[in-house]
């Protein structure tokens, strides 16, 4: 039986858990290695969950010490970043598009 949670934190740590154990950290070698792909995955699931846009995770990150805490952010990621990595996954077939 499968246990629905209600906590965006509780969430974060599953889609983390779940990426780490299906993606590579990065998608290139030659990328900038400021976020690793497990942080955006469980990014843009969070964005899902929440019902928001890129721009409103991204204030919501910056507002919630404990989501950034939880995935491991030493700075939050721009907008477009996350546009990038959900049209990569979508791509790939690990994510499915809104």
């Amino acid at each position: 039986m499968r246990t629905m949670t209600k906590s965006p934190v509780a969430l974060a740590k599953t889609a983390l858990r779940t990426a780490k154990a299906s993606l590579p950290t990065y998608s290139c070698r030659y990328s900038r290695h400021d976020f690793t792909q497990h942080q955006l995955f469980a990014i843009l699931v969070l964005r899902q969950f929440l019902k928001t846009d890129y721009r409103g995770i991204i204030q919501m990150l910056k507002d919630f010490s404990d989501l950034r805490k939880t995935l491991g952010l030493k700075k939050i990621p721009h907008y477009s970043t996350l546009c990038y990595a959900e049209k990569r996954l979508v791509k790939k077939g690990l994510l499915r598009a809104c």
